[in-house]
């Protein structure tokens, strides 16, 4: 009853305190809208013109010789990949190795692991093995050319030495041979691999190559031992060191080296096949990360961009208008140095990326952004 009467009272009190204007009804929102008008617009003729020469209403060309310029290949551009002897050797990164006092974390550490690197006598390869070895890592250097893996194998321990004066324990570096393309290749190499370490935690697929032309002229045969390395020759390797953990019950880490051209499609150098390649690297790298993952075994991908290895210097050596054109293209406006992928390698390599599976690295200055 008490209450009934002060709810009463509030009421009256709030109706009269309410100015009349604050209950004037609201207008309708439609009458605020202005409509669009169907009347044709009152454009200059001259001037609807010029803008249609920009559009699909006009002929190819008709804005100007600009139209694609910067976006199109151009089947002028050749090259083929070296024949095996024509290839430049490449030499250990000075000055990245050695005791330091700066402090990270242990799980970046690579002791007691032994790493496979294919293609990796030179190159991006090369480098990525140095990465591998100055991380804790024993490697074996796979390779067409076993003379200059035993070569480069060399030159990783002397580097060592060099950079760690006193030290009582050297890495072990192996060379062997092995064309990744074919199976029984691969399973000779692995074969004695294992001879010699016992045992593989790591892989690392590098052997690769690229070459350029266009698609109706590139030869059939080129294009097939271009995919035979690029992605047999991931796959079997892949898969011949997924069954050595598996057999051991072990963990490990495969980091597969695609390209930014999986992505993207590069400007002006025509090369499809390639590209193609490199998509199914990436995409490969993502499927085995879900196949294996109950085993433990992690599968990461690399896509580099533009990097300034011996064999791309020969490249731009032969055709100069190239670095301006590939430097245009990229937002940090230089080439990548085979050295910028030290990092990215030892992470997904290691435990520190424990929880990085199916993953694409790309390092290529921001070019696939644009």
């Amino acid at each position: 009853m008490f209450k009934s009467q002060v709810m009463r009272h509030v009421a009256r009190a709030t109706r009269a305190q309410v100015p009349r204007a604050a209950v004037r009804p609201a207008r309708p929102a439609v009458a605020s809208i202005r409509h669009f008008t169907s009347a044709p617009s009152r454009f200059d003729k001259s001037t609807e013109d010029e803008h249609n020469a920009y559009t699909t209403a006009a002929e190819p060309g008709e804005s100007g010789d600009h139209e694609g310029q910067f976006a199109r290949t151009n089947q002028d551009i050749k090259v083929e990949y070296p024949e095996e002897k024509d290839l430049p050797p490449s030499q250990p990164v000075q000055g990245r190795g050695g005791i330091h006092a700066k402090r990270t974390l242990a799980s970046f550490s690579l002791e007691g692991k032994t790493a496979v690197v294919t293609g990796g006598a030179r190159g991006l390869g090369l480098v990525m093995a140095q990465a591998l070895v100055t991380s804790g890592a024993d490697v074996a250097i796979v390779d067409m050319n076993r003379e200059e893996a035993q070569r480069s194998a060399e030159g990783l321990i002397e580097l060592f030495q060099k950079e760690n004066e006193g030290t009582d324990k050297l890495p072990k570096v192996t060379a062997h041979f092995c064309d990744v393309s074919s199976p029984t290749s691969v399973n000779q190499s692995f074969a004695e691999i294992l001879r010699l370490h016992d045992k593989v935690d790591n892989l690392v697929t590098s052997a690769g190559f690229t070459e350029n032309y266009d698609a109706i002229s590139y030869p059939h045969d080129r294009m097939q031992k271009l995919w035979g390395v690029n992605v047999d020759g991931t796959y079997l390797y892949a898969v011949t060191v997924a069954k050595h953990l598996m057999e051991r019950k072990a963990p490990g880490s495969i980091v597969m080296i695609g390209s930014m051209s999986g992505a993207i499609v590069n400007v002006p150098q025509p090369q499809a096949p390639y590209n193609a390649a490199k998509a199914a690297v990436r995409h490969l790298a993502s499927s085995l990360a879900v196949e294996w993952a109950h085993a433990g075994i992690r599968v990461n991908c690399i896509s580099p961009g533009y990097m300034l290895t011996a064999l791309t210097k020969k490249i731009l050596d032969d055709n100069p208008d190239l670095q301006k054109q590939w430097t245009s293209l990229i937002p940090v406006g230089k080439m990548g140095r085979p050295e910028d992928l030290m990092g990215a390698v030892t992470f997904l390599s290691s435990d520190a990326s424990l929880y990085v599976n199916g993953a694409d690295l790309r390092v290529d200055g921001a070019y696939t952004c644009t």
